[in-house]
């Protein structure tokens, strides 16, 4: 879908301005840079004389360790796209016979890559059918006040997660819902300052409501598997996320109304008309649904329904997922070309999916996760009983400052996902709660305008005036603690109730 109404573009991807769109670049101090250079030969140095000294530690472990090191500083301080650095630790490994080639090929072949791939497929005739900005449209048209303005378009955000599967893809198909409601609200500036955070802060927070809502998701489950712990699908994904989701954003949306808009700005009554929202729709978004709706609005659901009741039917959700998107792309059926779906799909996401389980693979199967593991819990061990405890807070706390310096969310759970699954055993932790607290966590990266490409996007609206850096860090000063807590108070009390025990 796409469509340009005055000076508003929006389609399926990013719109562009006249001014040159913020490029998503790692900005790093050059010291920094030389010390964790420094910091990581020093690592690899202890690792390869570890191994030389038969400290337990394989030749194979200590290459593994090796390349994984490189890899992360190079995620971290290069321009190199992720997928290429995580492609090329991959071939090094497979080069060097610490995993097989049959791992990195099988990979690619991953249930849940051919998952992820049909639901962009199904996401794209959604979108062509412009179900979603009809649906935005009807519920924010049906608020009164600012408040109910606010929380009701969260409710709507949270929703759109189990029907597009990326927050990049998300935030644009939100774009023109908020180009709508600033041009309507234009008068109100701190409202529209105070949109222009909503959207691309509730996009992240409610990603964990979805199993498809990140890339990470699915990095962390295959992490999982490969290791023998419990994994996750898309019904235990949904009963386990979506609870946090809706507490977290709906926290953060009015944490939003409290710091920048002020009493009477709530108090105002605010009414948006559908004929406001069509000025910036080219599907019309009242009157009776289009064919091309009514049928994607019965497809998503019905895929959503088989791919939660697995059990009683046991069709594989990639099968489920086929089959919709099959059904989406059908000539008279769909709403979609399969050539154009199949375009919109992240095909550098699902390379680096492969290749990041390569490499956990390689970190399980070559003994360094066992090393590293061991000689990771001999300080935190000597906490005594609150042990467990302390790593739980820390896996937390790191998990959520990791955007500092990976930016790329499926990046942060490659790193961290296999050092948490390591050690988690050895402290009493249950292996798959850590990483799902862990995951769940790393979902907040609102500090930087280049920390998340739905921040990116919401930071340069044309004739729209948005946030200012300023502004990301005064809500994230808030927002980064508040999140961590969230995540911790669902880790020890809810979620056990759930079935996912967080000790063992």
């Amino acid at each position: 879908m796409s469509a340009q109404t005055g000076s508003v573009r929006w389609a399926s991807t990013p719109p562009q301005s006249g001014r040159p769109a913020p490029v998503r670049s790692r900005p790093r101090p050059r010291p920094a840079a030389l010390i964790l250079a420094v910091v990581m030969l020093v690592a690899c140095t202890v690792v390869i004389r570890a191994s030389v000294l038969g400290d337990e530690l394989p030749a194979h472990g200590a290459l593994t360790l090796c390349v994984f090191c490189v890899a992360v500083w190079l995620w971290i301080f290069s321009p190199l796209e992720d997928t290429y650095v995580a492609l090329g630790a991959a071939l090094i490994l497979v080069s060097t016979g610490v995993v097989g080639d049959e791992d990195l090929f099988s990979s690619l072949g991953e249930d849940t890559v051919w998952l992820l791939l049909t639901a962009f497929v199904i996401a794209a005739g959604v979108t062509a059918s412009g179900l979603a900005t009809r649906v935005a449209a009807f519920v924010v048209t049906g608020a009164s006040g600012m408040r109910p303005l606010f929380h009701l378009t969260t409710a709507v955000l949270v929703v759109t997660a189990f029907a597009i599967p990326s927050t990049s893809g998300r935030a644009a198909l939100a774009l023109p819902v908020f180009a709508a409601m600033a041009a309507v609200l234009a008068p109100h500036r701190r409202v529209v300052l105070a949109l222009s955070l909503l959207f691309p802060s509730v996009i992240l927070l409610s990603a964990v409501a979805s199993y498809l809502g990140a890339g990470a998701h699915l990095i962390t489950a295959q992490i999982l598997d490969a290791a023998g712990h419990r994994s996750f699908g898309v019904a235990t994904w949904l009963i386990l996320g979506l609870p946090l989701a809706v507490v977290s954003s709906h926290v953060c949306t009015e944490l939003i109304l409290r710091l920048f808009t002020r009493r009477e700005d709530r108090r105002e009554p605010v009414s948006i008309s559908l004929k406001d929202m069509q000025a910036h729709s080219a599907s019309p978004i009242s009157g009776p649904l289009t064919t091309a709706q009514t049928r994607s609005a019965m497809l998503v659901a019905v895929v959503v329904v088989l791919w939660c009741s697995e059990p009683l039917h046991g069709l594989h959700p990639a099968i489920v997922g086929l089959l919709g998107a099959l059904l989406a792309a059908s000539p008279r059926w769909g709403s979609v070309d399969l050539g154009k779906a199949l375009k919109s799909v992240p095909w550098s996401l699902l390379v680096f999916m492969a290749a990041t389980l390569t490499l956990g693979t390689g970190l399980v199967d070559s003994g360094a996760a066992d090393w590293l593991a061991a000689g990771a819990l001999g300080p935190v061990q000597r906490i005594g009983p609150g042990a467990p405890i302390a790593f739980v807070v820390l896996v937390v706390v790191l998990s959520t400052a990791a955007h500092l310096v990976i930016q790329s969310r499926s990046a942060r759970s490659a790193v961290l996902i296999p050092i948490v699954v390591a050690l988690a055993p050895g402290l009493g932790v249950d292996a798959s709660a850590a990483a799902f607290a862990s995951t769940a966590a790393a979902g907040f990266c609102h500090t930087l305008t280049s920390s998340a490409k739905p921040v990116t996007l919401f930071s340069d609206v044309e004739d729209v005036e948005t946030f200012r850096p300023e502004h990301l860090l005064r809500l994230s000063a808030w927002l980064a603690p508040i999140s961590a807590v969230l995540v911790l108070v669902f880790a020890f009390l809810v979620w056990p109730l759930m079935g996912l025990p967080l000790f063992r």
